[in-house]
């Protein structure tokens, strides 16, 4: 329940409640009254019962001492009062008054003939009034008051028992809201300001804390979903920070390697006299190849940065898949032929495509030198693009086959593969890290050791995906996976 109707709901049963109570306990009184009442009415008229044959003696009614009275006086008690009148209202006996000091006063006739014959409750008294016959004359009234002792004591037990069960109630209530509040809301604001407190100073926070379909329970959702997001924006950012400062470690180790070479090829031409005109040629040329290199590891360094950046994003235009993938599978067969190399080369594509061209020449270039060198002599080498609708090429190495097939589901790849070492297993998902080299890749040098991870990034940001497969006896399939404008699905 949200929190204001709850809390709503909340103050009703607090002022109902109470009267609910009171009214259960009032109509339990009322009808335990009912039936004292009449209990308490059949004692009072076998008391005035008892008494009548003697309050009926005509001789009563006539002026005498208070001693000629000392019978009916014996009959009663401090809870009970006669008074005896004549029938002209003249009061002659009152057990109350032994003094007679108030015997043989005048009672108004009005009065004194009210609610004769009839037992008369009172908040304190029963009375009851009869009136005194000798023969067929009028010779006097009694009037019998019994006091309601026993119903009073119990009106003060019963009010204290009211009393008690009222704060008994109010007590219940009270602890009872208490109890509810501190459940849905004192409970879970202490503990969720204690995980804020902890997430804050940077500790993890111990305490589940509670689930409810409230505002608070919104909150609890909320601050948890926060915390999370700034947990996994934090551990991207210490991620991103080893990263680069693994980048710096590799890149001034990597640096250090050509510019001690240089440095000493440098040293060697100024210094030594007796180098011929072809070794200095050489050394010259060594020096133009290390600087190359140099420059060559600064623009991949700079493209990573770039790609890597959330702010620069690459720029794409639609292309002729056909046309496009023509002229990108081209331009390769100089540098195999130069390493002595066989390369076969096929495309079977169809549809447009929105790309890049510039990253998609770069993704084929790393690859395809990633390939050629370490790609022995004598070997093949193997560059296709082809569609969903296109049958892979026959040369694909048949233990890659079957997965190949599912993986490129909806899309069109685009596959290298060459003859070589096989990549450990182990480290076929380590060569997309950057500065990452497997042991078959170190000595070979050339290399900045960013090129998967800029093809990664590249393809990647085209909406692909890209993998890598490799297998002593046969060798290494790299595939990138591309959607079409017209394709039906998605990465």
């Amino acid at each position: 329940m949200r929190l204001k109707p709850w809390l709503m709901t909340s103050y009703l049963i607090v002022m109902i409640l109470p009267i609910i109570a009171l009214y259960f306990f009032y109509i339990s009184l009322s009808q335990f009254d009912e039936k004292r009442d009449f209990v308490e009415y059949m004692e009072m008229k076998e008391k005035i019962d008892q008494l009548e044959p003697l309050l009926m003696n005509p001789s009563l009614y006539k002026a005498q001492p208070i001693e000629n009275y000392k019978q009916l006086q014996e009959l009663t008690d401090s809870s009970m009062n006669i008074k005896l009148y004549r029938k002209d209202g003249l009061k002659l006996y009152s057990t109350l008054d032994q003094t007679g000091v108030e015997m043989y006063t005048l009672k108004q006739r009005d009065s004194l003939y009210q609610d004769l014959n009839t037992l008369k409750k009172e908040h304190r008294t029963y009375t009851y009034k009869q009136t005194v016959f000798s023969g067929d004359d009028l010779i006097g009234i009694y009037e019998v008051t019994i006091a309601r002792n026993d119903w009073l004591e119990g009106v003060n037990h019963r009010t204290l028992i009211l009393a008690s069960f009222l704060f008994l109630s109010f007590v219940v209530i009270y602890f009872g809201v208490i109890n509810l509040l501190n459940r849905k809301l004192t409970r879970p604001l202490l503990l969720l300001r204690e995980e804020m407190n902890a997430f804050a100073i940077g500790k993890k926070g111990h305490k589940e804390l509670p689930r409810s379909n409230d505002e608070m329970g919104d909150l609890i959702s909320h601050f948890e979903k926060m915390r999370e997001q700034i947990e996994t924006t934090n551990k991207e950012v210490e991620r991103q920070q080893q990263e680069k400062e693994y980048i710096v470690a590799a890149l001034s180790h990597d640096l250090k390697t050509p510019l001690t070479a240089i440095h000493a090829y440098f040293e060697a031409l100024n210094g030594r006299q007796d180098l011929t005109e072809q070794e200095k040629e050489e050394y010259r040329a060594v020096i133009f190849e290390k600087l190359n290199y140099m420059k060559e590891m600064i623009n991949d360094l700079t493209l990573f940065t770039t790609l890597k950046s959330a702010k620069n994003k690459l720029e794409f235009v639609e292309v002729d898949g056909a046309e496009f993938f023509e002229m990108l599978l081209g331009g390769y067969e100089g540098p195999c032929r130069k390493r002595e190399i066989n390369l076969i080369s096929e495309q079977a594509v169809t549809g447009n495509f929105l790309l890049n061209v510039k990253q998609m020449v770069r993704v084929v270039d790393n690859l395809m030198m990633n390939a050629i060198r370490y790609t022995e002599k004598g070997k093949n080498i193997w560059l296709a693009a082809v569609s969903q609708t296109s049958p892979l090429p026959e040369w694909v190495f048949a233990p890659f086959v079957e997965e190949l097939e599912a993986w490129r589901e909806n899309g069109t790849i685009l596959l290298i593969q060459n003859e070589g070492k096989a990549i450990p297993e182990d480290d076929l998902e380590k060569v997309f890290e950057p500065f990452v080299q497997v042991e078959a890749a170190r000595g070979q040098g050339g290399t900045s050791g960013l090129g998967l991870s800029i093809a990664k990034m590249a393809i990647e940001q085209h909406g692909g995906k890209i993998k890598i497969w490799s297998q002593t006896g046969y060798g290494t399939l790299v595939a990138c996976w591309l959607q079409g404008i017209n394709s039906s699905s998605q990465v």
